[in-house]
């Protein structure tokens, strides 16, 4: 029972990474900006083979914030 509630919540995930990674590709920012972006959903993507529901919590957080107009520092 557990496995498959971790499969779904892992489902989950991937398709909300997937919808951010377009997200981030389709914004109207400077290029340091979508720089920057790209490699927090890099690192959520690695920290969701460790820590699943870290990784979700992770990503809804970047989601508010890019929902909020709320974008990283560019380099």
């Amino acid at each position: 029972m557990e496995r498959d509630s971790q499969l779904e919540l892992y489902e989950a995930v991937a398709d909300r990474l997937k919808e951010a990674h377009t997200a981030v590709r389709t914004l109207q920012v400077p290029e340091g900006v979508r720089m920057a972006l790209t490699r927090k959903l890099l690192v959520i993507t690695a920290a969701a083979k460790h820590d699943l529901a870290g990784a979700a919590r992770r990503l809804d957080r970047l989601m508010k914030d890019l929902d909020e107009g709320r974008f990283p520092e560019g380099d």
